[in-house]
């Protein structure tokens, strides 16, 4: 037959949920396989995975068929979990929309042949008799197979790595309709089988197989080194056969079919076979090597109770629209193949026919013993390709997957709390790594996406992003000798001051009054000296006027409202506060006559810029105090909104030990609010090593590390991270030359890591400049038009034209 009409010749004669009744008599369980994402597997998780493989299928019934098929094409990224809303997200969407990367669909399908026959002849044409078809009835020995494949099943779903869904009977027919009509597009074809190629419609195949023992090196292994990231400090591992699934970036499918034997059957065979080869060895090194090979798997046998006996076969099928290019690719191939050291076999005629159509599973038992190797399922179940494709999430902030660049989506809030309990997140990187770079791409995607922000800079860093958005972000800078005009004390009506409130001017005061452990005694004696003020002062509120109400009362204030000198000291806190009131040092911080909190009331984006005072661990520390009182009045009062905190800088704010018992209450308050913090450090080690800090790295369960030429080893130490975390971190590799430049970022949610890029269009890039050259040209842009998407635009142009006439 050399050409075939599928429409006419249908292999699928009935489907029942996921099991196809075939037209040859065979039944086949149809399975799709979600494997865990490249790069993110260690040496040990693959030997993991193979076990898991392994513990499964060694129990079949004998005459299984498994059929393992790994589909990979080439495709143009659609774009359409992208949204293009706003001037960033539309730049985003139409810079990535149609990038070429390679797809990856793996399907698992165990086939029952009919009668358990799995003697196939020479050149089976898997479309004979066609017309008619057998019809096979769901009987006992059908029924015993389904419960066999479903308890294997099981197994491998209850391993943490591998999710097998059952395939849908649209889905099935789909993979069959592609599979015989050439993963044409668009149209239907027949498929013409001639002596020199295959043609299916503007796709020319062609094959490889390994299909005996001698196309075996000496051994193979679950997993080995890349050679593109590993090093001579580190090994850091990919599977035996990953040369030739993603990383070989051409159109293709990996088939690999193992047929499970009886053992004692095939023992049999071996020891008659290692006789006849004894016999023989003499009149060539191909006998020898032949009969060295068998007596390995005997010896296998007979010291493993647990082996199985399977024979196999291995055939990478690939297409082209020009057929010259399938030299190149089967070139490749070959190349890869060397690198294993296995010899691989290229089909040619007839034999390229039955390669092609019998790798589709419904005719996988069509394979001759001429076509199979002879093997144990340990060794067979290396040849397995365990990862694929970077994997989205349903929604979440954009990054880049390792090897085509495409948008990935990884969803670091994690609402339903799958992978992390605290949101939190930490980024680490030297100076000039780009730390401020990914912080602006983290936090511009999550104010796009509704969440409220508060940033506190001590950088500038945050300018350009939030000039973008200028009705819904305020700026707020710190002056000498001026405040922010956020006065804690104010209420609008009595109503204000709930338990909540007064829980928070307590805490506010006892922090100013470097009281912030205070026993329990303390804390009640100063809510009672508030609401004593409260009662008896009706407008004007202020630390100034708490002031001078204590002070007026403080030969009489312990007696008007009962408290013990130990717990309230009039005269400390007189004395203490006297710096924050009047001509005080720290006076200008307070001097406020009505509160300006109501500014940010519906600000979305909140930029508290304390460049100034870096350096002075007294206003920082009050100006942080102040922050976090306006934060609980009025940003957050509505816990259903997400909201984050993000201290840039954060070393510098953390040289003082009263900030960072500040910045703790922060990551204790947060918990009570639908709120994540971000802190952004150039080292761990910039964090003390106390009982705060560790209270803070504990609350922190996203982690992005960018690179560091200084090593890891104490992120490792602080963090717990895992020997392939450590790995993962030692293979980030930046790219910062040509068309498309990008930084690596190692990311960990919770217990998952992986190694992602971020790489955005000219737009974004631009938006996210916090200093050079460049960065100046778009603010004097922004200074004329006051308009930054319009100044990021007359500068892009700008560039481009240089660019032309140079």
């Amino acid at each position: 037959m050399s050409k075939i009409n599928l429409n006419a010749y249908h292999p699928i004669l009935d489907i029942q949920n996921h099991i196809v009744f075939a037209n040859n008599g065979n039944v086949v369980l149809c399975y799709t396989v979600e494997l865990p994402e490249v790069y993110s597997l260690s040496e040990r998780d693959f030997e993991v995975l193979h076990g898991t493989w392994f513990q499964a299928f060694k129990s079949l019934p004998t005459a299984t068929v498994i059929h393992k098929q790994d589909i990979y094409q080439k495709k143009g990224y659609t774009a359409v979990q992208l949204n293009s809303n706003t001037f960033l997200e539309r730049a985003t969407h139409d810079y990535f929309k149609g990038r070429e990367y390679i797809g990856h669909d793996s399907h698992l399908f165990f086939v029952l042949p009919l009668d358990k026959v799995l003697n196939a002849t020479k050149y089976v044409n898997p479309f004979r008799k066609m017309e008619k078809g057998y019809h096979r009835k769901l009987d006992l020995q059908v029924a015993e197979f389904i419960t066999a494949v479903n308890d294997a099943v099981s197994y491998i779903n209850n391993s943490k790595s591998i999710t097998v869904l059952p395939m849908g009977s649209k889905e099935i027919l789909a993979h069959t309709h592609a599979y015989f009509n050439g993963f044409n597009m668009d149209f239907d074809t027949d498929i013409l089988l001639e002596n020199k190629h295959i043609t299916i419609g503007d796709h020319y195949f062609d094959a490889m197989a390994i299909n005996n023992e001698l196309c075996f090196g000496e051994s193979v292994q679950s997993s080995l080194p890349n050679g593109r990231f590993s090093t001579d400090d580190f090994a850091f591992h990919q599977g035996y056969l990953d040369s030739l699934g993603l990383d070989l970036k051409e159109n293709h499918i990996v088939n690999h079919i193992m047929y499970l034997d009886d053992k004692q059957k095939w023992r049999r065979t071996l020891d008659k076979k290692i006789e006849e080869l004894s016999k023989s060895s003499n009149f060539g090194t191909q006998n020898k090597v032949v009969l060295q090979k068998i007596r390995d798997i005997v010896d296998q046998i007979n010291q493993d109770d647990h082996s199985r006996i399977i024979r196999g076969h291995l055939n990478i099928v690939f297409w082209h629209q020009e057929q010259q290019f399938l030299k190149r690719i089967a070139s490749k191939i070959k190349a890869e193949f060397k690198g294993l050291d296995m010899v691989p076999y290229h089909p040619n005629g007839e034999e390229r026919k039955q390669y092609f159509l019998n790798s589709h599973p419904c005719h996988a038992p069509n394979f001759s013993n001429e076509d199979l190797y002879v093997s144990e399922l340990k060794h067979a179940l290396c040849l397995y390709i365990n990862n694929t494709n970077y994997r989205s999430d349903g929604e979440g902030v954009i990054f880049n997957d390792r090897q085509y660049n495409i948008p990935v989506l990884k969803d670091v809030w994690d609402t339903e709390k799958k992978r992390i309990k605290a949101r939190n997140f930490a980024i680490f990187a030297p100076t000039g790594e780009g730390k401020s770079f990914l912080a602006n791409n983290i936090l511009r995607q999550y104010f796009e996406a509704g969440v409220q922000l508060v940033i506190i800079d001590l950088g500038g860093s945050y300018t350009k992003f939030a000039q973008l958005y200028p009705d819904r972000h305020i700026i707020l800078r710190y002056v000498h000798g001026k405040n922010l005009g956020i006065n804690p004390f104010y209420i609008s009506d009595p109503s204000d001051l709930d338990p909540e409130r007064l829980e928070d001017l307590t805490l506010f005061l006892l922090e100013l009054l470097a009281e912030g452990r205070a026993n329990k005694s303390r804390q009640v004696a100063l809510k009672k000296v508030l609401l004593y003020y409260y009662e008896h002062t009706q407008r004007e509120h202020s630390l100034t006027s708490l002031y001078h109400f204590v002070d007026r009362r403080k030969d009489t204030l312990i007696q008007e409202i009962h408290l013990k000198e130990t717990d309230f000291n009039v005269y400390d806190f007189l004395h203490i506060l006297s710096e924050y009131v009047d001509k005080g040092l720290y006076s200008f911080l307070f001097d406020v006559g009505t509160d300006q909190t109501h500014k940010l009331e519906n600000k979305q984006l909140i930029v508290f810029e304390l460049d100034e005072v870096r350096d002075n661990r007294e206003i920082l520390s009050v100006m942080l105090k102040l922050i976090k009182s306006a934060i609980q009045r009025t940003i957050w009062n509505n816990r259903s909104k997400r909201g984050i905190i993000l201290f840039d800088e954060f070393a510098k704010q953390l040289k003082f030990p009263n900030v960072l018992e500040s910045v703790e209450f922060y990551y204790q308050a947060i918990r009570k609010q639908n709120g994540a913090i971000g802190i952004i450090l150039q080292s761990i080690n910039q964090l003390p090593d106390n009982s705060m800090a560790a209270s803070i790295l504990e609350n922190t369960q996203v982690i992005y590390s960018l690179r560091n030429e200084k090593g890891y080893g104490e992120l490792k130490k602080r963090l717990n991270l895992s020997g392939h975390d450590l790995n993962q971190l030692r293979s980030i590799r930046n790219n910062l030359t040509g068309s498309r430049k990008y930084t690596e970022i190692f990311i960990k949610i919770g217990k998952e890591s992986n190694v992602f890029r971020l790489e955005v269009p000219p737009e974004v890039y631009a938006a996210y400049l916090t200093d050079g050259k460049e960065n100046d040209q778009i603010m004097r842009c922004y200074e004329k038009t006051q308009n930054m998407e319009q100044a990021i635009k007359e500068f892009l142009n700008l560039k481009k034209k240089t660019y032309e006439t140079t």
